[in-house]
């Protein structure tokens, strides 16, 4: 392996190591699909963001400042019997976070846009819980700490969610970043990573498999354990108790989409041998088995958080590297925790389809560096030379497009999840 440094100013870097092994003789895929708890908190947090970033955007001109990055589901209660169910208490929708509810005179409607998303948002996914919903407000405006009182003056910060006009926001003079942290990409996948992708959407988002099958549920777990040219995965697919009849019906059910992962497999994975294994808490015979109501264990008792489920590339790989931050719902204007993580995926995409090989990108910034030149960056390519210029091209190409990924991000042209 060897390594080359650019350095940059205010102790800036661009860090490229090559020839670094990619040998990966074993790969552990998960995928949280559609309705698990965990991807709804996500994705109704960024839906919350994009909401009030496109709402503040038409009214002011530009995005104020709001994340909501520490939204959480807390499960309701429910009854199922074959053929029918209810629910027996709310799933609570704690909305936690900031926004600002003021640009000079004007107020912005916050409580009002988040109860209408939230009841939007789940009446398209859980639609079951229509009237099942109890959304817990905990949305401030306060400021945080930086902003020191002197002779009666505030500091700018004071009014970081309130202020005069949008002009008088500070992105407004120049990108910052807003936190020390960092931002994770990799590139390219592999098949496992890219099959238990398609495998969990089949069964939890609107397709042919589904939308054929009613009875299908969206609350979908993947785990994939590859070892070699052998493949053992363990998925949960629930079942909606309106659409089964019987415990008979429900096994017919099982049995289909198993048949369904080995067809799959068949066409996408030639080469493996695949094993699957469904629901394995299930005891048929006595009646314990994975159906719901509304094809989510949100509805009894179950709990989502945001920055507990998919990474920002959609998958969880321990054996990939991977940061903990929870992206949706963050302000895609400044938030390093978001706009890192999305970048460094399309770097490390765009130096692959340079070079070849594996690449690894890693973005750390420092709270109140410019944004589009993280104070460390890290390269990791598999090739054993490559020019650092053109590394550093590729680089600057997509952390200069900042303003570019923010649309992108506000116009669901990239997922989190």
């Amino acid at each position: 392996m060897s390594t080359q440094r650019i350095e940059g100013q205010d102790g800036e870097q661009l860090i490229v190591e090559f020839g670094v092994p990619n040998r990966l003789p074993f790969s552990i895929v998960e995928r949280k699909g559609a309705g698990h708890p965990d991807t709804l908190a996500d994705q109704l947090a960024e839906t919350l963001s994009r909401v009030y970033a496109r709402e503040t955007l038409s009214a002011f001109g530009a995005v104020l400042h709001h994340n909501f990055d520490k939204l959480a589901l807390l499960g309701g209660a429910s009854e199922v019997r074959y053929g029918r169910g209810q629910m027996l208490a709310p799933v609570r929708v704690l909305v936690n976070g900031r926004a600002t509810r003021r640009c000079g005179d004007t107020p912005i409607p916050v409580d009002e846009l988040i109860h209408s998303t939230v009841r939007g948002f789940f009446a398209e996914r859980l639609p079951e819980l229509t009237g099942h919903l109890s959304v817990e407000f905990n949305v401030t405006s306060n400021a945080s700490p930086g902003a020191v009182l002197v002779d009666g003056r505030a500091a700018e910060r004071t009014n970081w969610f309130a202020p005069a006009s949008a002009d008088g926001l500070r992105e407004q003079r120049g990108l910052f970043a807003n936190d020390t942290s960092l931002g994770t990409g990799w590139a390219p996948e592999n098949e496992v990573e890219m099959f238990v992708r398609y495998l969990a959407d089949v069964f939890s988002t609107p397709n042919p498999f589904t939308l054929t099958r009613p009875w299908c549920g969206s609350d979908v777990k993947v785990m994939a354990f590859g070892d070699g040219d052998t493949l053992d995965i363990v998925l949960c697919v629930p079942q909606k108790s309106m659409y089964v009849s019987s415990r008979a019906e429900y096994a017919r059910n099982y049995s289909e989409i198993l048949d369904h992962c080995h067809a799959l497999a068949k066409e996408l994975l030639p080469g493996r041998r695949c094993s699957f294994r469904l629901n394995t808490r299930d005891i048929i015979e006595h009646d314990e088995v994975y159906l719901t109501y509304t094809g989510s264990s949100i509805e009894s008792g179950d709990e989502g958080v945001v920055g507990r489920g998919n990474r920002v590339n959609g998958l969880i790989t321990p054996l990939r590297p991977m940061n903990i931050e929870g992206a949706n719902g963050k302000n895609p204007v400044y938030h390093v925790g978001k706009l890192y993580n999305v970048a460094a995926r399309r770097i490390a995409q765009s130096l692959h389809e340079l070079f070849g090989g594996h690449v690894e990108v890693h973005l750390v910034s420092a709270t109140g560096h410019a944004l589009a030149r993280p104070w460390k960056t890290l390269v990791r390519l598999s090739v054993e030379e490559a020019s650092v210029d053109a590394v550093d091209g590729a680089v600057r190409a997509v952390l200069d497009a900042m303003p570019d990924l923010t649309k992108d991000i506000i116009e669901e042209r990239v997922s989190l999840t």
